[in-house]
């Protein structure tokens, strides 16, 4: 095999690029990883999934939110720079980026920075700055190379205070006053993190369901906790003219006839697919809306051989989810049998103040198939855990088939929300419900416990209805 020919030739070092490659190479495949910046990492570690969760985090700390009801002073330190407000975000990064070079190094992988593009089916050209390039073959090539976001046509992005969701970590100055646009996931995340850090923070959206994906319970309260921590949501509107002087406060126009006057404009509207540059047709490939590529239960593209995951294939557009694509297409691609299937349970993890997170179904869509279902709610403020955490706004529904208590779904606001979730998304996975959740025994204090609330809820829910009447 010469030097330019390997089995696997991956395009994108974002964390689906970089754990296709790791499988590839622990079982003895080589491997070429192609990547256009100087560093791997790319969404995760840099502009998108650990970024802003660490600045949450940081938030949080500089707020003290999570201490409203100690009788302590942990409020927000008004001298402090951005600076500071970033450091921890770098310091996560270099480390995440360093393990996930130490694990390419590990399984030999060879990393080509440069810009890869099709020439034919199964050989891609890599243009490195300044002018050289580099033509390399394989008999399976993975495209992982991302998104970007979508830059609307009312923004003036050239301007220092206009942002996207990649931009914003480049922030010179905490803002007083600030617009963000669009309230999907990254929009409401960034949106709960500079409102802890006390900015005056206005959310536009053209929707009027606060991401409507959610069980609506679930919607509805973590857009009540957003307004109570100072955001003002603006429902139902769109953003039809931005002037942003050179000195002075950006006026952002509303559909409406509204005018917000802010120090600074994130727009989070958003993404496109990192496709334009890969010649796809050179491969066979034909992408669609926003650069997409089709790809079957397999990932598997319309081109033999050729492969595609993550942020390029659309929703859910995750890490988690990224990563498990990556690992399946690879097995796939080289009859591993490491990994054979894609989870049919995937969790959704959403890093708000108060966190979201949910696996499986929501009660709208139990309704819809006409599923007869029972629900059990345990909420934070009644669990001590989330007393001694001074969580206000949290509780733990669980959705269960009425006829055999199986479990159909988990919905969890508040903090650690993320982590909540995955003991009733293996619950669901091994086929379980309230008999198995009813049998477990949780440590206390802890929020594990929820769990045995809400099932014993829904039990009472469904056979003595009576004794809840009435009760929160």
């Amino acid at each position: 095999m010469s030097n330019d020919t390997f089995d696997l030739i991956v395009l994108g070092g974002g964390p689906a690029g970089v754990n296709a490659a790791i499988v590839a190479g622990l079982f003895g495949r080589r491997v070429a990883l192609v990547e256009r910046s100087l560093e791997i990492g790319g969404a995760l570690v840099h502009t998108g999934t650990l970024p802003s969760k660490t600045l949450r985090e940081t938030a949080l700390t500089l707020s003290g939110i999570r201490a409203r009801k100690l009788e302590v002073d942990l409020k927000l330190r008004h001298d402090a720079t951005v600076a500071d407000f970033l450091r921890h975000q770098r310091t996560v990064a270099t480390t995440e980026r360093d393990r996930l070079e130490g694990g390419l190094n590990n399984f030999g992988v060879q990393v080509i920075q440069g810009t890869g593009r099709f020439v034919e089916p199964h050989t891609v050209e890599v243009e490195a700055p300044p002018k050289a390039s580099r033509t390399v073959h394989a008999g399976v090539i993975l495209i992982a190379t991302g998104s970007s976001p979508v830059h609307p046509p009312e923004f003036p992005f050239e301007h220092p205070r206009v942002y996207d969701s990649d931009e914003i970590l480049s922030l010179a100055e905490m803002p007083r006053r600030m617009a963000v646009v669009g309230a999907g996931v990254i929009g409401s995340e960034y949106a709960c993190t500079f409102a802890a850090l006390g900015v005056e923070l206005h959310l536009i959206d053209g929707r009027d369901t606060l991401l409507p994906f959610l069980d609506a319970e679930l919607s509805q309260e973590l857009a009540r906790a957003m307004e109570w921590n100072g955001i003002t949501i603006h429902r139902k509107e769109r953003v039809v003219k931005c002037s942003a002087p050179e000195v002075g406060e950006i006026e952002v126009e509303l559909a409406s006839g509204g005018i917000l006057e802010v120090d600074s404009v994130l727009v989070a509207g958003g993404r496109r697919s990192n496709t334009d540059s890969l010649n796809l047709k050179a491969a066979g490939i034909a992408p669609g809306e926003r650069g997409l590529i089709k790809v079957d239960g397999r990932f598997r593209t319309e081109a033999p051989g050729i492969y595609a995951v993550g942020d390029v294939i659309g929703f859910p557009a995750l890490a988690s989810t990224s990563m498990e694509q990556a690992r399946l297409a690879v097995c796939d691609a080289f009859s591993i049998p490491f990994k054979r299937e894609l989870a049919a349970l995937l969790p959704t993890g959403i890093y708000t103040i108060p966190e979201v997170s949910a696996v499986g179904a929501t009660e709208e869509e139990l309704k819809k198939r006409g599923e007869d279902y029972v629900a059990g709610k345990a909420l934070y403020r009644n669990n001590a855990r989330g007393l001694i955490i001074g969580e206000q706004h949290g509780f733990l529904k669980l959705l269960f088939r009425r006829s055999d208590m199986k479990l159909l779904g988990v919905h969890v606001i508040g903090e650690l929300a993320t982590e909540v979730v995955h003991a009733g998304m293996m619950t669901m996975i091994c086929g379980g419900g309230a008999e198995e959740l009813n049998h477990a025994c949780f440590n206390v204090p802890t929020l594990g416990d929820l769990y045995k609330v809400a099932t014993y809820r829904a039990q009472i829910s469904r056979d003595r209805p009576d004794l809840l009447a009435g009760r929160a």
